[in-house]
């Protein structure tokens, strides 16, 4: 079987698996991340790559820019955005209903997931509160947690009134992965605990197409405070 490594690299990298510089060239750190995923979707954990690996790897996960959810396509390609560096670019790409914020002043999570489903579906129906997190927790119709899902998280107490909004990315055994804005100031991607979730919803009449997606936490710390 020919392999082509550096597209291997490539999903591996995409997926959360670190396999080192993407050059093409199969090497320790590459065989690690190929462990890493192996074990991660129940495969031998070994560093050997045969066609039931490949299939796994290369045809078994949804892709990851989220072409065929589009409100992921959008989601994506604001990573890196962040708040204080690129305060006018966000305001101008903000949905009409929450652009008079500044992101600077005003927790802006639930005005990325509002914009990012806008621009996808422009008929959605946003909550009555699309700044408020926890107003997420109803919005269209519950769902498994899948790529693309809308993720409602408690901060603070579980029974108070302050929340995290975000995008389903991937999950670890610990934690989901949330592509989300106002995390760490910027659009990116965040662990945080599945023990402070509270809802995973999906836009109203849209089929649900996105899949579970099992990533390592990569050393990545929890985050416990998203504002």
């Amino acid at each position: 079987m020919t392999t082509n490594w550096r597209a291997v690299q490539e999903r591996l990298e995409a997926l959360g698996f670190d396999p080192g510089k993407i050059d093409g060239v199969r090497g320790p750190k590459t065989d690690a991340a190929i462990v890493a995923f192996k074990r991660s979707v129940g495969l031998a954990a070994r560093p050997t790559f045969g066609p039931l690996t490949e299939v796994a790897l290369m045809g078994g996960a949804p892709d990851r820019a989220g072409a065929d959810i589009p409100w992921m396509a959008e989601a994506a390609r604001m990573k890196g955005l962040h708040e204080r560096r690129d305060t006018a670019e966000l305001r101008a790409w903000f949905d009409r209903t929450v652009r008079w914020i500044d992101p600077r002043e005003v927790a802006w999570c639930g005005a990325f997931v509002a914009t990012c489903i806008r621009s996808a579906l422009p008929a959605a129906e946003l909550p009555e509160n699309p700044l408020g997190a926890r107003a997420w927790g109803s919005f269209g119709d519950p769902v498994e947690p899948v790529f693309g899902a809308v993720l409602t998280f408690w901060r603070g107490a579980p029974t108070g009134w302050q929340g995290h909004v975000g995008f389903y990315w991937g999950e670890d055994a610990s934690a989901c992965h949330v592509l989300g804005g106002n995390q760490s100031d910027a659009v990116t991607v965040t662990r945080i605990a599945k023990t402070r979730l509270l809802a995973a919803r999906w836009p109203a009449g849209q089929p649900v197409t996105g899949r579970k997606i099992l990533l390592t936490p990569q050393g990545q710390p929890l985050s416990t405070n998203e504002a």
